[in-house]
């Protein structure tokens, strides 16, 4: 079937053509198109439309609608009706969550992203059936629900039978904007098509002149070559009049408007407030106002609407507007007022908008029923929708008391809807209103939650004790969980002096017979504060109280962030057995109920546990996931904590650009943000990169620039401290004078801390410094408590200073058996400077180190390992596509690539080969 080539659109119809062939030949394609209104955005999408048809695709489409902005999940619905027969073939977690957006089945708040794990999903299942073009017009007036939940599901089509085309005005759509997408911008056409459009839409042969002026005066835009060339004579004679011509559009619109009957004019008017384009509403409120609706056939054959099928639809959206706003404020709301007791219980929510747009001033029953659909929006998960309408409710109600209500639910609303920026300007509205005092400190406990969610975790922490010692008197609970907040809040951005003071606070508020919740977050909080303080005998035993607690409790142990936030305490304390069970917990639950909102910051501490083991490869590809999740629920902390993690173990592995990037990227957010825990993480990687190549005067002023930060902060955490690596750069150089007080320092603190990796650590610094007759005592012992910990690359260290200090006292037998292992560990690892420092030092003992032949799972990206541990470990290809939020087909397609990499055939063979690359459990893949 050959389509007609579109006047201008050439070079633009060739590019939506081979994003749809490239989707029925199986790769995912999604092009957004950009341009001014009447550009002809609308007749590319019909185009490809008809083009995929005609290959045998099955098109799903919707189009965004200005006065259905706030309906939940309206966009979505009328997308993917054609598909919902096959909502029992995706993950059931999915497919309730999507009935329930859609009110298709019971309603209940979930994370707003398991919407568009369901979306992905749902369009991958259908696709096996047919390609799907997806085709979504005027995006920028999609409810913001479904335009995420599109959003999300088009970002991971990969292999999958499915292309996407938004269509959307430039500048209008800033999630649409900042989603990356392959971006196809409209120009105005060139003035040969110009010409084309004019010949083809005057009422009179155009003259050259006419035709030139006129594309010069629309910049060639087709909608307006249309309309201006068949409202305009064009003759010989026009050439002078062009010049007055006015190019707009909507002004084109109004003027037809203008010369319509008054009663056509209002009746026009009146279908303009009520967008649906339902007859039988418009009629009703037709019949309430003595309003003809006959009077819309002269508006349908001057061009301006069509009406079939008991439906009424635009011209242009410019069209509805300026009919719209043709006339006066008063008959709009009279208008509405109609259009709401004629849309009546049949269309709930779109009655409660009506009866809002009526009202002139406030109203308490309107603002009640606004409200309503507020909470019926958020029962669906449409949490955009909810916070808009909460908003409106608010501005509607004449009480106060009210008012502040209505603010918080709208403020409560943007939160979970993961827009911070609403949520806080709601909740500063509401606060500055509240009387009530408990009600004062849900605002600031909120308040406080949204800006650590931010990354502004001070103005957190005085906002979460502000309100705590407002609530205390009359509910010492709430006041607790506040105070933990509080102390939390300081975790990241490393202040230990504004910690413990709000955590024995909380515990001494515990009230007698509390809570389980309570006692969790007291003795949570009491603890941390205790190791940052350098009491880790008696925050340790908090820590495994709160752990006990949370274990125990079957409402605890399954939130997600509870158990993230337990398990970060023992990994400070590189009791990793602990903090990795409560982890893995945290992930298993998130990715089964698609709580997006809390993986990052569980994914990162599960790559900061698989990389201060031996699992580097799958620390790497958690830390990825976690960058990439936190970026797209717009989480500073989580994300500058991943990077800064991630640039140390590429920094380790010699990857030297890619671990600038990612520490620089983690230090812009920690300046930012405040976090100042996480500028002293992005400090590491630079510095030890230097020690590794054996730049040590640079690697020393790195180091030392790391043990400003620390002093400027207060931070005493032996494990923080920088002085092993300036021992060894400074022993290495020559130059170890003038150690001796740091070492004093970093030995009281390791030594207060009391834990085997800082001891260890202490040990090597001693072996480093010590005379001929003590060194050897000195390493062993630091290889003794070595073994108390899973961190290979801190005990292939130790073994390295030990087998150079070994051969420079003339004992080359000995030396050989410590950077033989040394080797063997850094190859293992793939940290390849440290490796050639290991080969080179082994060269000086007269042994040569054959380079080791990289390992097969080095080929793999960290995605395809993360896929290949989840099948290794007996998931099935939806059950991985669902918990890593990808379609099955795209599971699949990685999978294809690990076989042809490792060389294999069969998931056995998976499982033999992975076991070597995750010496534990595949953590955070459960």
């Amino acid at each position: 079937m050959d389509l007609p080539t579109l006047l201008g659109r050439g070079e633009e119809q060739d590019v939506l053509k081979r994003a749809v062939t490239d989707a029925r030949l199986g790769s995912s394609r999604v092009v957004l198109l950009t341009g001014e209104p009447g550009i002809g955005k609308t007749a590319l999408l019909d185009w490809s439309s008809e083009l995929a048809r005609s290959q045998g695709m099955e098109v799903l489409s919707a189009r965004g609608i200005e006065s259905e902005a706030e309906a939940p999940f309206g966009g979505l619905l009328e997308l993917l009706r054609p598909a919902l027969d096959e909502l029992d073939r995706i993950p059931a977690a999915q497919a309730d969550a999507l009935r329930s957006a859609l009110d298709l089945g019971p309603t209940a708040p979930r994370d707003r992203f398991v919407i568009g794990a369901a979306t992905l999903n749902l369009l991958s299942v259908r696709s096996e059936n047919a390609p799907i073009l997806v085709v979504v017009d005027d995006a920028h007036w999609l409810d913001d629900s479904s335009l995420a939940a599109l959003l999300f599901a088009a970002r991971r089509l990969l292999v999958d039978p499915v292309a996407v085309i938004f269509a959307a005005r430039s500048g209008e759509a800033p999630a649409l904007e900042a989603a990356r997408l392959s971006d196809l911008r409209l120009n105005g056409v060139d003035p040969e098509a110009a010409a084309g459009i004019v010949a083809r839409h005057a009422g009179s042969a155009p003259t050259r002149e006419a035709v030139e002026r006129l594309g010069r005066a629309t910049a060639g835009n087709p909608l307006a070559l249309v309309e201006l060339s068949s409202s305009a004579d064009l003759g010989d004679g026009a050439g002078d009049d062009l010049l007055e011509i006015e190019t707009s559009v909507a002004e084109v619109y109004a003027r037809r408007i203008e010369n319509l009957a008054e009663s056509t004019r209002r009746t026009l008017a009146l279908a303009a407030a009520e967008e649906s384009g339902r007859l039988d509403w418009i009629g009703a409120a037709a019949d309430q106002l003595g309003l003809p609706l006959f009077e819309l056939e002269a508006a349908e054959r001057v061009g301006l609407i069509s009406i079939s099928f008991g439906s009424l639809s635009w011209r242009h959206p410019l069209a509805r507007s300026a009919a719209y706003r043709g006339t006066s404020a008063g008959d709009r709301r009279a208008m509405h007022a109609a259009l709401a007791g004629a849309v009546g219980e049949s269309g709930t929510d779109r009655r409660a908008w009506h009866r809002a747009a009526a009202v002139l001033g406030t109203d308490e029953e309107v603002a009640a029923e606004l409200e309503r659909a507020a909470k019926r929006a958020r029962s669906r998960s449409a949490y955009a929708a909810a916070a808009t309408a909460a908003t409106r409710a608010a501005q509607l109600s004449p009480d106060e008391n009210a008012r502040t209500r209505r603010l918080y639910l709208a403020a409560e609303a943007a939160w979970l809807g993961g827009d911070a920026k609403r949520a806080l300007s709601n909740l500063d509205l509401a606060l500055s209103d509240a009387t009530d005092t408990r009600m004062r400190a849900e605002i600031q406990h909120l308040r406080g939650q949204a800006l650590i969610r931010a990354g502004e975790v001070m103005a957190a922490h005085a906002i979460l004790i502000e309100g705590a010692e407002a609530i205390e008197a009359i509910d010492p609970s709430k006041a607790v969980v506040m105070l933990a907040e509080a102390t939390d809040a300081c975790v990241y951005a490393g202040r230990p002096e504004a910690m413990l003071a709000p955590a024995r606070r909380a515990r001494e508020l515990l009230p007698a017979g509390a809570g389980e919740r309570e006692r969790f977050f007291a003795s949570l909080a009491l603890g941390t504060a205790l190791i940052y303080d350098g009491q880790g005998d008696e925050g340790t035993s908090l820590l495994r109280e709160a752990v006990t607690v949370l274990e125990a409790s079957d409402a605890l142990s399954g939130d997600p962030r509870l158990l993230s936030a337990a398990a970060l305490g023992p990994l400070w304390l590189r009791e990793a057995e602990t903090g990795t069970s409560l982890i893995d917990r945290a992930i298993e639950l998130a990715r089964r109920d698609g709580a997006l909102g809390t993986l990052p910051f569980a994914l990162a501490l599960a790559g900061r546990d698989a990389a201060t083991s031996d699992r580097w490869a799958i620390g790497r590809g958690l830390y990825e996931e976690a960058i990439e999740l936190a970026r797209e629920t717009d989480q500073a902390m989580p994300l500058a904590s991943a990077l800064a993690w991630l640039a140390s173990i590429l920094a380790r592995q010699g990857e030297s650009e890619a671990s600038e990037a990612c520490a620089s990227e983690a230090l812009a957010l920690a300046e930012a943000h405040g976090l100042g825990l996480v500028r002293v993480w992005g400090l590491d990687p630079p510095a030890e990169l230097e020690l590794a190549l054996g730049r040590l005067e640079t690697a020393v002023e790195r180091f030392e620039g790391k043990r400003r930060a620390l002093a400027d902060l207060g931070l005493t955490d032996p494990d923080l401290s920088p002085t092993p690596e300036l021992v060894e750069a400074h022993v290495r150089s020559g130059s170890s004078d003038g150690l001796t007080a740091s070492v004093k320092e970093f030995a009281a603190q390791a030594e207060g801390k009391g834990q085997p990796w800082a001891l260890a650590r202490l040990a090597r610094c001693r072996g480093l410094l010590a005379d001929a007759a003590g060194f050897q005592d000195e390493f062993e012992t630091a290889l003794t408590l070595h073994g108390a910990t899973r961190d290979g690359f801190e005990r292939a260290r130790t073994r390295l200073c030990f087998g150079e200090r070994l051969r420079r006292a003339g004992q080359r037998v000995r030396a050989r058996d410590q950077l033989r292992a040394a080797l063997d560990a850094f190859d293992g690892l793939g940290a390849a400077p440290w490796a050639e420092r290991a080969r080179t030092e082994l060269l000086a003992t007269g042994e040569t180190a054959r380079r080791r032949d990289p390992s097969t799972l080095d080929d793999l990206t960290p995605q395809e390992l993360q896929i290949g541990l989840l099948l290794a470990g007996g998931q099935t290809t939806r059950e991985a596509a669902a918990k890593l939020f990808l379609s099955p087909k795209t599971i699949e397609y990685h999978l294809r690539n690990v076989y042809r990499k490792l060389e294999i055939h069969s998931r056995d063979e998976l499982a033999r080969e992975l076991a070597e690359a995750d010496s534990g459990s595949p953590r955070g893949t459960a």
